[in-house]
């Protein structure tokens, strides 16, 4: 992994922790969310940040710091296939 990647993963870590942090307890959050607010250009090379954020969530998940959830439901990140959302732990 080089530093710029070592970089971009703790951009969108920090970006999933301040986008939580500005909403509601209980929100949830899309990978996309994330990728956009790291995301420097005005066009759609977010989409190329989507599986970093996937990862980076995953990260925290690890971390103690959010859960991953599909259909409201707590899942196993690694078992996570098709769209998630992301939260802070309850």
């Amino acid at each position: 992994m080089t530093d710029s990647e070592r970089r971009a993963d703790l951009r969108l870590e920090r970006a999933i922790l301040d986008l939580l942090e500005r909403r509601a307890p209980t929100a949830t959050i899309c990978p996309s969310d994330a990728a956009r607010a790291v995301y420097t250009g005005d066009d759609d090379g977010w989409r190329a940040l989507m599986e970093p954020a996937r990862r980076a969530a995953r990260r925290l998940v690890e971390a103690g710091e959010v859960e991953i959830t599909q259909g409201g439901r707590v899942v196993e990140p690694a078992k996570a296939r098709g769209p998630i959302r992301i939260r802070r732990v309850r």
